[in-house]
């Protein structure tokens, strides 16, 4: 692929991540829609027990509604999945699926920490497994597009 095609990509995947990036802190810390209308709770909330929240949304699933469950499970996965697909566009040396999970992981935990400290939302380590498998989705989402790309056209990214 030519170098200036690759410039361009990877400019387009800058902008598009930084328009991401904006989307997700707004709908994680300001967003009326997912009941951030009141900016400071009283108490800190958290969950440090795995698929503790995953498992009450489920039982809950009928008394929730079905919307409630589906924002909280899938949001999550679907939340971070731009972040896994788009990451190996913006980087020369593409990273690996590990590197990708981790750098999903802390960019969620930064999230969950801001969340906790600014008492917007909740600090949940069920989030931080739904948005790493986001990231990891996302990535393998990416290889899996690239490789037909790879295929049909014979270059590389």
């Amino acid at each position: 692929m030519k170098t200036k095609t690759k410039r361009r990509i990877r400019t387009a995947g800058w902008i598009l991540f930084i328009l991401y990036l904006i989307l997700l802190l707004y709908f994680l810390f300001f967003s009326e829609w997912y009941g951030r209308k009141n900016w400071i709770e009283e108490d800190y909330r958290y969950n440090l027990i795995l698929f503790k929240e995953i498992k009450r949304f489920w039982i809950y699933r009928e008394q929730l509604g079905m919307q409630a469950v589906l924002l909280n499970l899938v949001g999550n996965v679907v939340g971070f999945l731009p972040f896994g697909f788009i990451l190996p566009i913006l980087s020369k040396k593409r990273p690996n699926l590990l590197l990708t999970g981790v750098m999903g992981f802390l960019l969620s935990l930064s999230v969950e920490t801001l969340q906790l400290i600014g008492k917007v939302g909740s600090f949940d380590v069920d989030d931080l497994l739904l948005n790493t498998a986001g990231a990891v989705l996302g990535y393998l989402l990416f290889s899996i597009c690239n490789a037909i790309r790879r295929w049909k056209y014979g270059k590389t990214l």
